[in-house]
């Protein structure tokens, strides 16, 4: 039997700072979209990109959580190659290629299905924890929502703005980000299974060290250069770099496995609905008309807070009922 997780919360304030928790990563990953769009428009590679911002992030947390090298046992250690694979260098790279094909709000929205493929899956393998019918409902609103705001400046097909990714580019992006999105939900069915025995801490220590492993032969096969130090050392690039290594992956990713420790999968999955919110409205101040807000987008915010909403409180009316 595994020990219980030494970080797990039980009182209603701390399960409220939980949910906090989980708000401010996907906040800080809704911006991380937009801050890729900008290194890639100054001339990195997305395996580059990836390859700075976990190293920096990893150095991070090693600093932090260095006592502990290996997990328990070897299967462990194999669980954390999963981790790493899945949770980081596989859907970080799809992710980034994405953003050179497509829009950022798109790749925001798609990447958000993670949360209803995780309940699907939880559902098709562990018959004792299926979830409950209002979970699948408010899941589905949620991600009604999500369609609105992927459709937010209308229902084209093809190349309706003649300066943006022709129809052949948006769909390639469009199979990146879903792919990213089938990654991270393995990530999260991986994870839970981590979370009863170590930090979050070792934990995303372990999955940033076999993502960047993992990386490596991405960076290989695509042949992308090396960007100079004058590239780097731009100031939209620096910071960008340092927002995505030190608040996007080592903060959020701390905060999630720490959340998920005590929400579960499925409640915290459901709270990247929220990220393409975030995403459509700082990529609409950035980039201004190839990203606008619309009345469409609007609809679909309101139906992913409300999808989230009716989901949480209904599931925790019924389970007051039995």
């Amino acid at each position: 039997m595994s020990p219980a997780s030494p970080w797990k919360v039980t009182s209603r304030k701390s399960l409220l700072f939980c949910h906090l928790g989980a708000l401010l990563a996907v906040g800080m990953w809704g911006g991380s979209f937009v801050s890729t769009k900008v290194l890639v428009n100054n001339g990195l590679g997305p395996v580059e990109i990836y390859i700075y911002r976990f190293l920096l992030a990893y150095l991070l947390v090693l600093i932090a959580s260095h006592s502990k090298l290996w997990a328990n046992s070897w299967r462990d250690e194999f669980l954390f190659l999963i981790c790493g694979l899945c949770g980081s260098s596989i859907y970080f790279i799809a992710e980034n290629n994405a953003v050179t094909y497509t829009r950022v709000s798109d790749v925001s929205m798609i990447t958000t299905l993670s949360p209803l493929l995780t309940t699907l899956l939880i559902g098709a393998l562990y018959k004792t924890e299926r979830p409950g019918k209002w979970t699948y409902i408010g899941s589905s609103i949620a991600f009604l929502g999500v369609g609105f705001i992927i459709f937010k400046d209308g229902f084209t097909i093809g190349q309706s703005d003649p300066d943006g990714p022709d129809a052949l580019s948006t769909t390639i992006g469009d199979l990146l980000a879903l792919g990213a999105a089938f990654s991270w939900a393995i990530y999260s069915l991986v994870l839970r299974k981590l979370n009863a025995t170590y930090t979050a801490q070792f934990i995303t220590r372990k999955t940033f060290f076999y993502g960047l492993v993992t990386a490596l032969p991405f960076w290989v096969i695509s042949k992308e250069p090396i960007s100079s130090p004058e590239v780097l050392l731009r100031p939209e690039v620096f910071s960008n770099l340092l927002f995505l290594g030190v608040l996007c992956s080592m903060m959020a990713y701390i905060l999630w496995a720490w959340v998920m420790g005590n929400l579960g999968a499925i409640k915290t999955n459901n709270y990247l609905y929220v990220q393409p919110i975030i995403t459509m409205i700082i990529a609409a101040i950035l980039f201004g008309k190839d990203d606008p807000i619309t009345i469409i987008g609007c609809l679909g915010c309101l139906l992913i807070i409300g999808g989230l909403w009716l989901g949480d409180y209904m599931s925790r009316q019924e389970a007051l009922r039995k």
